[in-house]
């Protein structure tokens, strides 16, 4: 962080301990977005009741590139918050979360899918159940009878588009499988 951690009591006395929980927590927060400028926690203890015991209420507000991220942690009346530990912890949870999708959204990351190889039946050998398929940059792929998709053997010609996904063969490189695309029918 380029701003060390602030940290604010109000309506309660300050403590070492929490203030050391508080720098470490938010030190783990520059684990999940390295480019944090500032972080500011609030701790206080607003209503000190009797009945219902002590709660505390923490903010955190995190500056980073292109606004603010402000997770508040009110406390409820079955809340956990009557420890200032826990408020602390919860609240970073929270704050973590947030991070994390706030670097989601901002990531420019679009899932690019490799384009599954097209060609062209080039030569077949109906009766010895092979064939080869001639690829757009000039190289030859040898696919046999099993490895056509929905029994589509017969029904291949010379010429044929088809969609393959290639291996490598004993002899070469070989098509695992091969789909033949719907379109004009060649002969």
């Amino acid at each position: 962080m380029l701003i060390p951690v602030q940290i604010t009591y109000r309506d309660m006395g300050e403590s070492e301990a929490l203030s050391t929980l508080i720098r470490v927590r938010a030190q783990r927060l520059e684990r999940y977005y390295d480019r944090i400028s500032a972080c500011r926690v609030l701790v206080e203890q607003p209503h000190r009741h009797s009945r219902s015991g002590e709660h505390f209420h923490v903010r955190i507000n995190l500056t980073v590139p292109g606004g603010e991220l402000l997770v508040e942690r009110e406390p409820t009346q079955r809340s956990r918050h009557e420890d200032a530990y826990v408020a602390v912890s919860d609240a970073f949870r929270a704050a973590r979360r947030k991070l994390q999708d706030y670097v989601r959204r901002r990531r420019p990351y679009k899932k690019h899918h490799a384009r599954t190889p097209h060609g062209r039946v080039g030569k077949i050998y109906s009766a010895e159940g092979f064939g080869f398929i001639e690829t757009d940059d000039g190289r030859e792929i040898y696919f046999d009878r099993r490895s056509v998709l929905h029994g589509a053997f017969p029904r291949l010609a010379i010429g044929a588009k088809v969609r393959f996904a290639e291996e490598s063969g004993e002899s070469g490189p070989q098509a695992s499988t091969v789909e033949l695309l719907r379109g004009p029918r060649v002969t």
